[in-house]
Order: C-alpha cells, then structure tokens, then sequence
C-alpha cells in the first residue's frame, strides 16, 4: 500500500516546475543576445574582409575570391594569423580551433563554466582569421561565442552545474538558429554534442532559445532559405540506392578528413616553434592554395548555394573541393581560429555532386539528380565527422526547404554514420578532447536503477539490526543464525566455515 501511494505520488508529480520557468527566460533573453552577436560578428567578418582584400570599409559580407590584391594576397592570411596566435598567447588559448570541442570539454570537465574573457576573445580572433581569408565558417565560432555567453550567465546568476548546462547549450543553439535560420537542426545539435541527455528541464529552455533567435535572424535578414535550390526531382528506387552509396562513400570521406586534420595537428606540435607562430605558417599555406584557387578564401557560402543549384561544372566540382580541404586541413591543423561546418559542406557537397554526376552519365535511366547527390553529400560528410545524425538531416532540410530531399537525406547520412562508427572511434568533435584523457559518452540511455523497483527484487527477508547491539553480538547472531540472516546474494558461513 506505501508503495502504491508513493508512485502514485510521484506520477502526479510535474516533469517541470517553476524554477525551469525561469531558466527558460534566462535562455530567451539569451538567445536574443546571441543573435544580435551573430549579426555583429558577421557584419565583423565582413569589414576584415573588405579591409583586407578590397581596402575599403565596408559591413557587407562579400567572398574574398574577387581580390584586388594580386600575388601579394598571400601574405594576408599570414598576418591574420599572426593576430589570433599572439591573441592566443596573450589572452587564452581556447581561441584556438573551432569551439565546439572546447565546449563540450567545458561542460564534462568544468561545470561548464566557460571564462568570460572568451565572450569576446573568440568572436573577435575569428573575425580576424575568417577576414584574412582563413577557409573556415562562422557558424563554429559563432556557436562557440553562444555557449559562452550561456556559461557566463549561469555564473552570473545563482544556477546549479546542470542549469549552467542549459544555458550554455541555449546559448550555443541560439547561435547556429541566427546564423543559418535552422532552430530544428540548432536543438538537435544542442542535445546530441553538448547537453549528453534529453531530459524536458533541458531540452525546453534550448528549443525556446532556438526559437526566439531565429525570429532575430527574420526580422534583420528576412526567412528565406540559406541555400536555396531549385525544385528537385522525385527519387525513385535506383536514385535512392545511389544517394545511399553516396553516403556511404562521404562516410569514408569523413574518416580520411577527421584523421587528416588531427595528422597535421600532430605535425605542428612536432615543430621547434610555439604554438603562436603556427597559425602564420598555415596562413602561408592559405595564400599560396588562394594563388590557384582563390574561391578557397573566406566562408564559401557561394560556393556551396553553386553546387546545390548545380551550377558549378564537374571539373570545378574535383578542383574547388580539393583545394579546398587542403587549405583547411592545414589551416585548422596549426590551430588558428575557425569553425569546421561551411568547410565540410563544401566538401561534401563536392564529392556528392561529382558522384551525382558519375552515375547520371554511367546509368541515366536511375534518374539521379546531381542537386540532390551535393545535398546528400553536404549532409553526409558532417553526420559521419560530427556523429550530429539528426541534426546533420535536418540542417540540410532546414537550409534549403526541400522536403523532396528529406529521404535520400536520411538514407544517405544514416549510412555514412554507420561507415563513420564502424572506422573511427571518436568523432572530429571529440577526438581532441579525448586525446587529452576527457571521457566522452556517446550512447545515451535511461540509468538501469531508475527502471528497477525494489519490491520485484527484494524478495528475501529482512533483518534489522539495532543501534545499540554490539559488533560481538551481532556477529555471533551472524554465525548461528539460518539461512535468512544475512545479505541477499551472499552466503552465511558459520563458525565451521560451512555453507
């Protein structure tokens, strides 16, 4: 009867209560700060930029491809690295790489309490090294600047380590949501890196701060798809086994890429040099890949709006795509500031279009649509780098609203996380963090114990012992008393050593 009343009790219990109600507005006000962040830091990038490639001032975000530089474009990436390694020095070393890992190293090492000083070190290192021509995204830094500033409102404020937790990943959500205008992909990418559960006191603040973002992200730059495409073809069963190979072959790609960077990482830390000096040497590497490919500067979103609108030939496909993750592998590898997504969408995108076009000419009859094998390949790369499967579904969907590539997406991501997990132990989030002894879990489940009732496992009697019995007593009632007298699961033993 006890037991009865007492889950009874806590059945009608709310998941949910009212402290909950004032950390999903903490996240709100937030989210909204975040994405007035992201706007500056993009309007940021966009003035290095111009500075630095078109010597004029100016806000607006333009590719650095159309340089008025000349030969000596290759010394700009060098100074820009220059910058962020004596940022690096000087102010923290977590500016260096693209965020993400070192805020999940927060969160499982340190409460995630992110110092304050990161609020405003790595957006404005990232500006520099994006500007400069560094072949990275925004979105990693941007998602990276979120977390902090969820982290340094939980310090602020009294919060408990779980709470600052949220924030910290409302934060981050809130700054993917105002970047791309995806709030779905944002709370998924939210729960499957950085919070390691999906529990309602969590996942609740996160989707209110993604939401309240991507409103910020509409009023100030309109809703419209990031990348848009063209109406797509409906796939058949020959085309969706081909964007299922597809994923399979950028699950392959994700390994090679994830174990190229850290290669290199582990080249740079072999030289004689601090790890200031290093970004410079990647930024030689950046402007002498820009002297023959000059679109391998800057973000790329262009490039990667080109691809899956199929207006990009074969050729440039193999070329942009090559260079490109040279250029990137070298440059995230010296530890420069910069996220990974926009790289690996072009990439991906490449390959998966490239492939697209393989099989359209090799077997027409399949009714394979090149857009749609750059859309799969975009998606599948960062599924199978990240191991962000949902997330990585339905950014794709969310950035170029097409729900005709909702299914060979899923297909094809599915599987390039499937050749990921079967080749590579830890992903291009957590490899870093694992290497220096951070345990990282990548199953999540409901704890076993929670599941368990006592009165279904409990079933010998029990006995009590009082307070005031002494240790004599009690051990030889333990000798001579029967089979019931003791702890479950462990035999009696009398004074005969007997069973």
């Amino acid at each position: 009867f006890i037991e009865q009343r007492a889950a009874r009790a806590e059945q009608q219990q709310p998941l949910l209560d009212a402290r909950v109600v004032s950390i999903c507005a903490r996240a709100v006000l937030l989210a909204l700060v975040a994405a007035c962040v992201a706007q500056l830091l993009t309007a940021l990038i966009g003035l290095v930029t111009n500075l630095a490639f078109y010597g004029r001032v100016s806000t607006a975000f333009v590719s650095p491809a159309g340089h008025v530089r000349g030969a000596m474009v290759v010394l700009v990436p060098v100074l820009g690295g220059l910058i962020v390694g004596l940022m690096a020095r000087y102010g923290s070393q977590a500016i260096r790489g693209h965020g993400i890992p070192e805020a999940m190293e927060q969160v499982l090492k340190n409460h995630s309490r992110i110092p304050a000083r990161m609020t405003f070190l790595k957006p404005l290192s990232a500006a520099i090294a994006i500007g400069t021509g560094g072949p990275f995204g925004a979105e990693g830094p941007i998602i990276a600047t979120g977390g902090a500033l969820g982290s340094l409102l939980g310090q602020v404020l009294p919060t408990s380590a779980a709470e600052r937790k949220t924030l910290l990943a409302a934060g981050a959500a809130a700054g993917m949501a105002a970047t791309f205008g995806s709030p779905v992909s944002a709370v998924l990418l939210a729960v499957e890196l950085l919070l390691f559960e999906y529990r309602p006191r969590s996942l609740v603040p996160v989707a209110l701060a993604a939401a309240a973002a991507t409103s910020v992200r509409i009023v100030s730059v309109g809703g419209g798809a990031v990348f848009p495409m063209p109406q797509l073809l409906q796939p058949g069963a020959g085309a969706l086994g081909v964007y299922v190979l597809v994923g399979a072959l950028l699950g392959l790609v994700s390994v090679w890429v994830t174990r190229g960077v850290y290669w290199v990482e582990t080249l740079f830390e072999r030289l004689p040099l601090h790890f200031m000096w290093w970004p410079a040497l990647g930024g030689l590497a950046v402007g002498l890949i820009a002297l023959v490919a000059p679109r391998t500067l800057g973000v790329g979103y262009d490039n990667i709006e080109q691809m899956l609108s199929g207006q990009l030939p074969l050729a440039v496909f193999g070329w942009l795509c090559a260079w490109k993750l040279l250029s990137w592998t070298i440059a995230l590898g010296s530890g420069t500031s910069g996220g990974t997504l926009a790289p690996l969408f072009t990439v991906g995108a490449g390959v998966g279009g490239a492939l697209g076009v393989l099989a359209a000419q090799l077997a027409p009859g399949l009714g394979v649509d090149v857009r749609i094998a750059a859309l799969v390949g975009m998606a599948a790369i960062f599924a199978g780098a990240s191991r962000a499967l949902l997330a990585s579904v339905v950014f794709a969907f969310e950035t170029t609203r097409q729900p005709i590539g909702l299914l060979p997406l899923l297909a094809g991501c599915t599987t390039a996380y499937l050749v990921s997990c079967l080749m590579m132990r830890h992903s291009i989030m957590t490899e870093k963090i694992a290497r220096r002894g951070v345990p990282v879990s990548t199953e999540y489940s409901t704890d076993f114990l929670e599941q368990v009732c006592v009165a279904e496992h409990g079933l010998r009697h029990v006995v009590c012992l009082g307070a005031e019995e002494r240790v004599a007593t009690v051990q030889e009632r333990l000798q001579h008393a029967g089979a019931d007298y003791h702890h479950q699961g462990f035999p009696v033993v009398n004074a005969q050593g007997d069973l």
